[in-house]
């Protein structure tokens, strides 16, 4: 995935020239979204036998979607419920090039994802979900969605709610959401970013327009840009999350764990680098900048991947690293790979709300 260019978050008299020069071709873009729409309002396919809740986002790049599926997983598992989970599997460039089973996991089958799974073949997101949810909830990647909920529910017919990591924008992914009386929800994910310049691509990082509804947005960042129209959320839930930093450990031996503030006592502020392979890197150094590091920052294009060479290239004695990174580093043995984990929790009022709309029954089958 390349990287998102920077005019599409300035505000400046030349990215808006930018913006404005690409936005006949933004026009375009926005017309065949309408269509799809309509052709979807007709889409009479058959829909999954069970509940679906959609993790999105409305712009191109990382919103912190992956956290909130592995925490809405596991906390739907906890309160009883036996759910699955459903990817599409990102590569990079690289892996793609590499992986001889890229063109099965794109085109022909459905692959059922664990935590040894290899990331250079179902993608380093549905790894790391494999790992954090320790394997006890089914998960399968495919372009096709419905050929991944149908490999789901044949070998695993015990779930009973499925959670998709992105898809709002899906054509092939049928739903009823809940705002129109159906038990799905769709959830749109934003983050400090919000729209950036409120263009749809190209002219701008939208797939699709910020007024679209949704049944909940959930907001990763404090932080609300203050030119946000008070109608933005059109009198929709809006739930605030907070990122919750655990223990650095290190890469090559989980059980070394210290505080961010330890690491800042244990090594010299220019010896710490930190590196980030995301669609919005920004919010992984920012963190590590209000624990009291600053460390020399290395942004990467989202879902990269890591060699012994790159990191020996690296003049470090720390160098930190999300989880998300770390799934494709486990062949690397390097003592100065350490290890950032974070999450997200669900408050119970959002759960309460979430489990009230997947234990409707069946519009369908009124």
């Amino acid at each position: 995935m390349l990287t998102a260019p920077q005019f599409w978050d300035k505000r400046n008299l030349f990215s808006r020239l930018l913006s404005y020069a690409l936005w006949p071709l933004a026009l375009i873009y926005g017309w065949f979204l309408s269509l799809r729409n309509v052709a979807q309002d007709f889409n009479f396919a058959k829909a999954a036998p069970v509940p679906i809740i959609i993790v999105g986002n409305l712009r191109v790049g990382g919103t912190g979607k992956t956290p909130i599926v592995i925490a809405l997983a596991l906390q739907l598992k906890a309160l009883g419920w036996h759910p699955g989970i459903i990817s599409r599997g990102y590569l990079s460039a690289d892996s793609k090039k590499k992986s001889t089973h890229y063109h099965a996991t794109k085109l022909r089958e459905a692959i059922e994802v664990t935590p040894r799974s290899d990331p250079a073949i179902v993608g380093d997101e549905p790894v790391l979900i494999a790992q954090k949810t320790h394997g006890t909830i089914p998960l399968w990647v495919q372009a096709n969605r419905r050929k991944s909920i149908a490999a789901l529910l044949n070998k695993n017919p015990q779930v009973n709610v499925i959670i998709s990591d992105d898809g709002l924008q899906n054509f092939g992914l049928p739903r009823w959401p809940a705002r129109e009386g159906g038990r799905d929800i769709e959830l749109v994910v934003r983050d400090s970013r919000g729209e950036g310049n409120g263009f749809l691509l190209p002219a701008g990082p939208l797939r699709e327009s910020a007024l679209r509804e949704r049944d909940a947005t959930l907001m990763t960042s404090v932080e609300i840009d203050n030119a946000t129209d008070p109608n933005y959320f059109l009198e929709q839930r809006a739930v605030y999350l907070s990122p919750e930093i655990g223990l650095a450990y290190s890469l090559n031996d989980h059980s070394l764990q210290y505080s961010l503030a330890e690491i800042a006592q244990m090594f010299a502020p220019t010896t710490i680098v930190a590196i980030a392979a995301l669609g919005n890197p920004s919010r992984f150094f920012t963190c590590l900048n209000e624990h009291g590091l600053e460390p020399r920052c290395i942004a990467l294009p989202d879902h990269s991947s890591y060699s012994s060479e790159f990191f020996a290239e690296i003049k470090a004695e720390c160098i930190l690293m999300t989880e998300k990174d770390a799934v494709k580093c486990r062949h690397i043995v390097d003592e100065r790979l350490w290890v950032v984990p974070m999450k997200v929790a669900l408050s119970t009022d959002f759960m309460t709300w979430v489990i009230s709309i997947i234990s409707r029954p069946d519009p369908r089958l009124k």
